[in-house]
């Protein structure tokens, strides 16, 4: 009875472990999804603003030929939102370089794991092979 009571101790004890561990993934899993959402929506933003600026690089092409000071308001602007799609995208890209490992802290805790379940082992192995050697028979002295 006891080796199938500390069977079944062991088995509940290993699922409740692979459940935490399935649990870290899922939370990883949508850490990444929002980090994912994040790179997109900056991209899409650089994008619009540097589309923007190009737009405005043709209207003042357009308008050098006019006599006004509209071209240096349109040089102002093609600067600022060129200025403002080059940052964007500078964060974007800087985001996406250093972004930590993907379930980076469910490997960390599965590793930490297996060097328990390693030394538990190890020790379990000492305590059997003392529990061995006591209970060998004191051999008789030889003469």
């Amino acid at each position: 009875m006891a080796i199938a009571d500390s069977l079944a101790r062991l088995a509940a004890s290993l699922l409740a472990t692979v459940r935490t561990r399935l649990e870290l993934a899922t939370v990883e899993f949508e850490e990444e999804t929002l980090r994912l959402f994040d790179y997109l929506l900056h991209s899409l933003i650089a994008l619009f603003f540097l589309g923007l600026a190009f737009t405005l690089l043709v209207v003042l092409v357009l308008v050098l030929f006019w006599d006004s000071h509209r071209i240096a308001i349109l040089i102002g602007l093609t600067l600022v939102f060129g200025a403002i799609g080059l940052r964007i995208s500078q964060t974007a890209r800087y985001k996406y370089q250093h972004k930590p490992p993907m379930l980076q802290d469910t490997l960390a805790e599965l590793t930490k794991d297996m060097a328990a379940l390693r030394a538990a082992t190890e020790t379990a192995n000492e305590a059997t092979n003392q529990a061995a050697s006591h209970q060998q028979p004191p051999s008789a002295p030889k003469s």
